[in-house]
């Protein structure tokens, strides 16, 4: 589904257009129509996969159609670094629209707690905020949330299993009851369900299974040391003489221009694709990769989301995702069309648990590959591991249901 499909506002749709995306995930086609037909939600869905874009996008657009005149959305996560995060794509997505936004975390200095308070003392439109610090704001009487039409909590699990619900409730109670909930989480268990029933009213639920790799994807995972990481990309590819579209993927835009330059001294045709780039330079990067003049490619997990080529022979991690549907949806760019291709993981001793994880999800314990000796030793496996591969196979396709608790007379 194309975003263009959802009737949003015009500045959105640019400013979509203008950071690289095209097609909606799943857990945003889902999402946004119910969030614009102001549902309460309840989604589960793992990171990764489009959570952030599904709830900001409708409630954007909401705020541009008819501004607010105090704090309208209040979004709780549960660490700095998602609050930090979440904050700087709502900036992205409302590049052309005026709409202030603000992270309220604690750990930062004197003039961080400072911009907290005025942005509060302002009403900003958009809180972003971790609970414990927001807790302190309220206490010292910061903030007005009496105008507050949209609650969002987000990674809602990991905020209970970090014994932050009592703070969620206290939260809550400053908070007007007519509003719109949307809740999102990774996994569903009893104590979700029990916050859901407290504050979510007749909500529509949406629920996304992990995806799976497709099988004409031959995967490889080889534990390598950073410094070692260039080295066995080389190796790998004199092998494989005959590719001429390879797709590297890094977690990390400051590693892009490393990478680079380090494969360009093997000889290698490859450039690199970041939001550093401007979007004309994007652009002509692109269409060389497309053209087959541009034999690699490197690039981060976000620009990647508007890479739509075909017939890629081999995606490289050069790290480990943090997340298995980052994995998924980063392999997923070979083997299209029913055609062969290629994945190429490499670990280091610090991304083994996370690679564990990755085989622990897939259902599927990737075939491992050697260092060769001229390079050194390896790092050593160092992560206890079980998998259950008897699990009935699950499709190869993302799979996701979709469920909606209607009226009983709309039934």
């Amino acid at each position: 589904m194309n975003f263009s499909e959802f009737d949003l506002n015009g500045s959105l749709i640019e400013a979509i257009s203008y950071m690289g995306f095209e097609q909606a995930t799943p857990i945003q086609e889902f999402a946004i129509p119910a969030i614009l037909q102001q549902h309460d939600v309840l989604a589960c869905a793992q990171t990764g996969t489009g959570k952030t874009a599904a709830f900001v996008l409708p409630v954007l657009h909401k705020l541009i159609q008819k501004p607010s005149h105090g704090t309208d959305t209040l979004i709780i996560v549960p660490t700095r670094e998602l609050a930090i995060q979440i904050n700087q794509e709502i900036q992205g997505f409302a590049y052309f629209a005026s709409i202030g936004t603000v992270a309220i975390y604690g750990g930062g200095d004197g003039g961080e707690y400072a911009q907290q308070v005025n942005s509060l003392s302002n009403k900003v439109d958009i809180v972003v905020a971790t609970p414990g610090r927001l807790i302190s704001h309220l206490a010292m009487g910061h903030g007005d949330f009496s105008q507050l039409k949209h609650l969002i909590l987000d990674e809602a699990d990991k905020m209970l299993d970090m014994g932050f619900l009592d703070d969620i409730e206290k939260i809550i109670t400053h908070l007007p009851k007519n509003r719109q909930t949307l809740m999102f989480s990774a996994t569903m268990p009893l104590k979700i369900r029990q916050l859901a029933n407290k504050i979510l009213k007749h909500p529509e639920e949406i629920s996304l299974a992990v995806s799976k790799p497709a099988e004409n994807v031959i995967q490889h995972v080889c534990l390598a040391y950073d410094q070692q990481k260039i080295p066995m990309i080389h190796f790998f590819l004199e092998q494989r003489l005959n590719y001429d579209s390879v797709l590297i993927f890094t977690s990390a835009k400051n590693k892009v221009h490393d990478i680079v330059s380090s494969l360009k001294r093997f000889g290698y045709s490859a450039r690199g694709i970041s939001s550093d780039l401007d979007q004309d330079k994007r652009e002509e990067v692109l269409r060389e990769f497309r053209s087959k003049r541009l034999r690699i490619l490197v690039a981060t997990d976000v620009i990647s989301r508007g890479i739509d080529i075909k017939e890629i022979n081999l995606v490289v991690n050069f790290d480990v995702p943090h997340d298995a549907e980052d994995y998924v949806h980063r392999i997923g760019r070979t083997a299209r069309a029913n055609n062969e291709g290629e994945a190429f993981t490499l670990v280091n001793e610090k991304d083994m648990k996370r690679m564990a994880q990755i085989e622990e999800l897939i259902e599927q314990k990737i075939n491992r590959i050697e260092l060769p000796t001229e390079l050194g030793e390896p790092p050593v496996w160092a992560i206890k591991q079980k998998l259950n591969c008897s699990k009935k196979n699950h499709s190869n396709h993302s799979k996701r249901k979709y469920y909606k608790k209607k009226k009983a007379k709309e039934e």
